[in-house]
């Protein structure tokens, strides 16, 4: 479960959202939040999590500050341009690794492009989905952990940032949609406390844990530059290797270009079980 091919759940409601268990490939990708008239307001949605798990995970440790600081560039009307339909940017194409925006403007725009986030991550069979994985280097995220339209939730998160998260962590195999058909365990801390916007602006704070937890972490990876098998350990990198490597070798068919990156000679980056670059 992670990126954007990641574990697809039918549960019919987000009661089963909490249980931490994703082993069948779907996506992922984060946003917290409706978008008016179908989507709930940032109150109304903590307060289902809330009568559906009242007694979240309590968070412990601080995380890293800066995700979020008045020094981070802010995303020009160009930088927020699409091209629709949108399309899934897979490994290893630089754009996933590029320095994403901070959103400033909340328009009609911004509204279309969640719009088409949603529609291509239903289409691959994802939960979540990040900007930079349909080639948008902006801080939005979204999310639908039941994975099937009309059914659970549409979230949306935007300007994302983490406050704190817990201790405790937990192993869960996760996919990618930016890595068809590859899966792998990644070690993550079960429950975190963050700060967003929604689609409108308005700022709101919500903990989340289990599978929300999860799939929000592997989103906000994505818009840190940061890809799920960075934080996988050698003996679990060394298990997908051989698909990475092709992956690559696509890239370049395709593109007539050497791959911007190789996990052949790549040595592991030391990401710990929490936040901050790899």
């Amino acid at each position: 479960m992670a990126c954007t091919s990641w574990l697809h759940l039918h549960s019919p409601s987000l009661t089963r959202v909490f249980v931490p268990i994703l082993h069948h490939p779907t996506a992922l990708s984060t946003a917290f939040l409706h978008r008016l008239n179908r989507f709930t307001s940032p109150a109304r949605f903590i307060s289902s999590l809330n009568q559906t798990n009242p007694q979240l995970t309590p968070v412990h440790a601080q995380a890293k500050r800066g995700f979020l600081s008045k020094d981070d560039e802010v995303a020009s009307m160009e930088d927020l341009r699409f091209d629709s339909p949108l399309k899934i940017v897979e490994y290893p194409d630089p754009i996933l690794r590029k320095r994403n925006k901070r959103i400033d403007t909340f328009d009609e725009n911004l509204k279309k492009l969640v719009d088409e986030m949603f529609d291509v991550m239903y289409k691959t069979d994802g939960i979540g989905l990040s900007a930079p994985q349909v080639g948008v280097n902006v801080q939005l995220m979204v999310f639908n952990a039941v994975g099937e339209r009309g059914e659970g939730q549409e979230i949306v998160l935007v300007n994302p940032r983490v406050n704190k998260y817990s201790k405790k962590t937990v192993l869960f195999n996760e996919g990618c949609l930016s890595f068809p058909r590859i899966y792998a365990d990644v070690e993550r801390p079960e429950s975190i406390k963050i700060d967003a916007r929604d689609v409108n602006g308005a700022r709101f704070t919500v903990n989340l844990s289990g599978l929300p937890a999860r799939i929000f972490q592997h989103e906000f990876d994505h818009l840190q530059g940061i890809l799920f098998f960075d934080r996988m350990t050698d003996e679990v990198l060394d298990s997908i290797r051989t698909q990475l490597e092709a992956l690559e070798k696509k890239y370049e068919d395709m593109t007539g270009l050497p791959s911007p990156e190789k996990v052949e000679t790549r040595k592991r980056k030391k990401a710990a079980a929490g936040f901050g670059k790899s």
